[in-house]
């Protein structure tokens, strides 16, 4: 059996997003079942849509709608521990090769999950699962712990010129 690693993607460049569906893509072509959850997200951006194109892909959202920049409300505390209790079940499964965390750092850094449980879940999951953690401000705990973590980091963006997200390339 193959062992799965556990990736982080972080920091405040573009890409993190991007660069786990880009393994989701490459899981599947390489014959393997995928499950994306998206943390903090409950609205549909482009990527959400690929479950019906292609096969072998989960995609399931667990959050309202996109709170950053406000306070998450209690329903957006209960959608992440129902998520986070899914995704529990989900990495102790062998239904999955790759289950991707979306924004997961972000509910970690608003005390929606616990880093805690979330390392504990990582520590007893099926171990041929790779897993893909995506999201700003990694705790220190989870960089830790994972096998792989890369920081995307901003040089130069042009929203800072006032560009908004585009349909198909920033959601």
């Amino acid at each position: 059996m193959e062992k799965g690693y556990v990736q982080v993607y972080t920091g405040d460049g573009k890409g993190k997003t991007t660069a786990a569906f880009g393994l989701a893509i490459r899981a599947v072509c390489a014959g393997k079942k995928v499950f994306i959850g998206q943390f903090v997200k409950g609205m549909k951006y482009s990527e959400t849509k690929i479950e019906d194109m292609i096969d072998n892909i989960v995609i399931k959202q667990f959050g309202e709608d996109c709170f950053i920049n406000v306070e998450p409300t209690p329903h957006d505390i209960e959608l992440a521990k129902q998520g986070f209790n899914e995704i529990v079940e989900i990495l102790n499964s062998d239904e999955y090769d790759m289950v991707i965390l979306d924004e997961l750092n972000i509910a970690t850094l608003y005390k929606l999950i616990e880093v805690d449980d979330v390392i504990e879940a990582l520590k007893n999951r099926n171990p041929k699962i790779e897993v893909i953690i995506t999201g700003r401000y990694a705790d220190k705990k989870l960089i830790e712990y994972a096998d792989l973590v890369t920081e995307m980091k901003e040089i130069k963006h042009y929203y800072r010129q006032g560009v908004e997200a585009r349909d198909g390339i920033e959601r």
